[in-house]
């Protein structure tokens, strides 16, 4: 079982058994961290009211100082240099020095949401992580190449200041416990980029975008209840603000890149509200980091049979909802999931295949964020339909290569003026005009097409970039 632990109002001081002077850093703030290059780095911690602190980077042994505020808090900001594999120093005096070690400078990424962004390497209980082991067993290859700070499961009803946890150096010892999905992500980034990146896990499975959300925004809700007596009848990853108070608040202070999300299992049902209220965590969250508008980039959540007990499918609504909302979040993106799943994964919420989902969000920053424009981001969509002949005539907009799957395509399905959906018993792709011709010997006058619009209904559809067709409907029925 996991463990979770549940923080009081107190702030926890998390200090290293060479960190006994007064000064203490942030506890994000360890040996082994890695720093954004060719930035402003923001270094914090707490020290004696009105204590002068000075940090000096090896890299440059050039001192900053700043003063303790009345409470004890400090920060500075310093200046990093360009990405590579070499290790720093960095000493943090108020007249007794203290040291960080082994520090990296490359780039940084917060990984959030829930279980699968959460899911690790050595995978759940009856939730294997495919490759997982493999990874482990060569994680040590990354050791000067990839860094992990993995923020504990935690809630809390006041925000929290620190947590225990410190940066850690790939090995078969320390990566059965990483992000898989981050881990890949970190992989590829650091593939293409070859300078160090760091991750830093901040998940909690089953988590609502309510969790992440901090009070004074949630009490604008007027469906979420946040008196502590409604709040501790819940299912405990369903609480919210308390994942924010406890696990993004101690993490908001360091300087990042940007944020890659995997969450949304738990508001299926929720399309509606969905949107503005991602939006409105990100457009916070952006604000507390401090770095303006930070790239943002999430996962469609993948095909799982929620058996809801009207027996309708929601989480297409949900789904429709996630690309909703990064149409309104700005600088922002998404990638689909839908190939993903294997059919023995229909009751299981956390599909083995963490590598490509990891890969796919690499993409997405690589070109979005880093300009690498040869690596695809475009997953082939809807265009338009027509009717003729007994069969739907679908316009795909294909980026790129156009269609790569012309025979055995999966995911289909086609209704006449009933209104029931049969699955397509032949689809097939019209080369002359990029058009998919979808036809069932159960609907002899379609009226409504609709592909991967289910909880689980995996496609197997792809552009000739290999991304898949995003899930689609002709109509608009409930």
């Amino acid at each position: 079982m996991r463990r979770l632990s549940f923080l009081s109002g107190a702030v926890i001081l998390l200090l290293s058994s060479s960190m006994e002077a007064k000064v203490t850093p942030g506890s994000m703030i360890t040996d082994n961290m890695v720093l954004p290059q060719n930035t402003k780095a923001c270094i914090y911690g707490s020290a004696d009211a009105g204590a002068t602190v000075t940090v000096t980077p090896s890299w440059s042994n050039k001192p900053y100082q700043v003063k303790a505020d009345k409470e004890g808090k400090w920060s500075v900001d310093i200046d990093t240099p360009k990405g590579s594999y070499t290790p720093y120093i960095l000493t943090i005096s108020d007249g007794t020095p203290l040291t960080i070690s082994n520090v990296l400078v490359g780039e940084v990424w917060l990984a959030s949401g829930q279980s699968n962004m959460e899911m690790p390497l050595k995978g759940f209980g009856g939730c294997c992580t495919e490759g997982g082991y493999d990874e482990v067993a060569t994680s040590g290859q990354r050791a000067d190449k990839i860094r992990f700070y993995t923020v504990p499961l935690a809630q809390s009803y006041t925000p929290v200041e620190s947590v225990d946890a410190t940066w850690t150096i790939p090995s078969p010892e320390t990566s059965l416990d990483y992000s898989a999905t981050g881990w890949f992500f970190a992989k590829r980034l650091n593939d293409v980029l070859d300078v160090p990146i760091g991750i830093v896990r901040c998940a909690y499975g089953g988590a609502k975008v309510e969790s992440w959300t901090p009070r004074e925004i949630v009490e604008t809700y007027s469906d979420v209840s946040l008196d502590p007596n409604d709040i501790e009848k819940m299912i405990h990853y369903y609480r919210p603000v308390l994942m924010y108070n406890a696990m993004f608040n101690p993490v908001k202070d360091y300087t990042y890149n940007g944020i890659i999300w995997y969450q949304g299992c738990s508001n299926v049902g929720q399309h509606d509200t969905y949107p503005t209220r991602l939006a409105n965590m990100v457009e916070h969250w952006r604000k507390e980091i401090g770095e303006g508008n930070i790239p943002f980039y999430t996962v469609e959540i993948a095909p799982y049979d929620y058996g809801s007990p009207d027996g309708k499918s929601w989480a297409p609504l949900l789904r429709e909802a996630q690309w909703k909302a990064t149409e309104i979040i700005p600088n922002s993106g998404i990638i689909c999931t839908n190939d993903l799943v294997k059919p023995y994964e229909r009751f299981n919420i956390h599909p083995a295949d963490k590598a490509t989902p990891g890969k796919r969000l690499a993409e997405l920053a690589l070109n979005k964020t880093y300009g690498k424009k040869q690596f695809p981001i475009e997953s082939p969509r809807y265009k338009s339909h027509r009717f003729q002949d007994g069969a739907a005539w679908v316009a795909i907009d294909a980026p790129g290569d156009g269609i790569c799957r012309n025979y055995m395509i999966e995911g289909f399905e086609i209704a006449g003026p009933d209104k029931v959906f049969h699955p397509a018993d032949s689809v097939w792709l019209h080369w002359q005009t990029n058009e998919m011709v979808v036809s069932s010997k159960e609907v002899p006058e379609p009226v409504a097409v609709r592909y991967g619009w289910r909880d689980f209904l995996p496609g197997n559809l792809h552009g000739g970039n290999y991304l898949p067709l995003i899930p689609f409907r002709t109509d608009n029925w409930d």
